[in-house]
């Protein structure tokens, strides 16, 4: 979980960075800051002991609650109860993703 929780942090800051340049006319020096930052998450992604295409789908629900989270206690978006319901349900479906028992 604690990799989910580092590369949420690299795949949002980094995409922050890169949207503060280009939408609110930051300098470049931080745009480019945010593009080193996203590189550095497709590098923790491939920490996850899972296979690729499992770990998007399970990341996606860490994503979604750390977006949430990062608009409230960065941009000052309180989350109201349909965030909060998306957010659970995304978790949700990640859990089952991860930990749900497999054959395989």
């Amino acid at each position: 979980m604690s990799i989910f929780i580092l590369a949420g942090l690299c795949e949002i800051g980094g995409g922050y960075l890169v949207w503060l340049t280009l939408r609110e006319e930051k300098p470049s020096w931080v745009g480019v800051l945010g593009a080193i930052i996203l590189i550095g998450y497709g590098v923790v992604a491939t920490w996850q002991p899972a296979n690729f295409g499992r770990v998007y789908a399970a990341y996606g629900g860490i994503f979604i609650v750390m977006a949430i989270i990062w608009g409230w206690k960065v941009d000052g978006i309180v989350p109201d109860r349909y965030d909060l319901i998306g957010g659970v349900i995304a978790l949700i479906g990640m859990l089952i993703i991860m930990y749900a028992p497999r054959n395989n």
